[in-house]
This record gives C-alpha cells, sequence and structure tokens, in this order.
C-alpha cells in the first residue's frame, strides 16, 4: 500500500469540504453561485501560475499540451461545474450529504472509467469487492442524506 499518497489524497478530500463553505460563502458575496466560481478559479489561476513558475522546468513543459487529448481540455469545464454545485448546493444540503452525494457519484463514474479503461485509467475490471465497496459507499450517502 501507498500510504503516504493515500493520507495525502485524504487530506486533499478533507479539503473539499472546507472548499465547499468558502464557495458558498464567495457566492454570498459575489451574487451567484457563477460568479463565486469565477473568482475561485481567478485565485487557483494564479496561484497555480505562481507554483508553475516556480518549478523546474514546468513552464517549459506546457509547450506538450496541445498533444492532449480532447477530452482532457474539459477538465477544467467539470471543475468549474464542481465548484458552482458547491456554492450552490452545499448550504442546501449541508456539507456532509454534499460531499457524500459527491462522492457516491465519483465512485459510480470511477467504476466504469477503471472497469473500461477510459480516460487514462488502467483497465481494472469490476469484482465483487469493488462492487461491495461501492455500495457501502452508496449506503453512506443514503444514511447522511436522509436527515
Amino acid at each position: 500500500m501507498q500510504y503516504g499518497v493515500m493520507s495525502a489524497t485524504a487530506l486533499v478530500g478533507a479539503s473539499l469540504a472546507m472548499q465547499v463553505g468558502m464557495a458558498a460563502s464567495m457566492k454570498g458575496h459575489a451574487g451567484s453561485p457563477l460568479a463565486a466560481a469565477l473568482v475561485n478559479f481567478a485565485v487557483g489561476t494564479v496561484f497555480l501560475f505562481i507554483a508553475v513558475a516556480l518549478g523546474r522546468g514546468s513552464l517549459a513543459g506546457l509547450a506538450q499540451v496541445g498533444a492532449a487529448p480532447w477530452w482532457a481540455w474539459c477538465a477544467g469545464i467539470l471543475g468549474a461545474f464542481y465548484i458552482t454545485t458547491s456554492a450552490a448546493f452545499g448550504p442546501v444540503l449541508g456539507g456532509a450529504t454534499f460531499l457524500a452525494l459527491i462522492v457516491a457519484g465519483q465512485m459510480v463514474a470511477a467504476l466504469a472509467l477503471d472497469h473500461y479503461g477510459l480516460m487514462g485509467f488502467p483497465g481494472r475490471p469490476l469484482d465483487a469487492m469493488r462492487a461491495a465497496g461501492a455500495l457501502l459507499v452508496i449506503a453512506g450517502m443514503f444514511l447522511l442524506a436522509r436527515s
């Protein structure tokens, strides 16, 4: 097991809970979920530009992005959907229910992507253990959403 990578990923997951609250608060100041998402992406873009500029050879690597498949360019659109949805629906559903629904949707999509080896994921066939794990996540989502 890759405990360091798994721990870092869990910490990023924890930050998503904070991001939902931050985006919802920004919505109150920006006037709409889309405007809040725009502010989010503007701040993120500045941060990433600085991080890439300070990284070793990172700017030079950008010359290769033209070779990326068309669907790789859509990641930013999906990110915008997530931020806009978190600003709009996070406060309505509550943080735990919102993120449980997000994780349940991610789980179903990820199982399909893994099973068929789509979008750069290596093929990992759906088996009984993976299906059971996904069902437990979905069951947990229903338990959180019922209140």
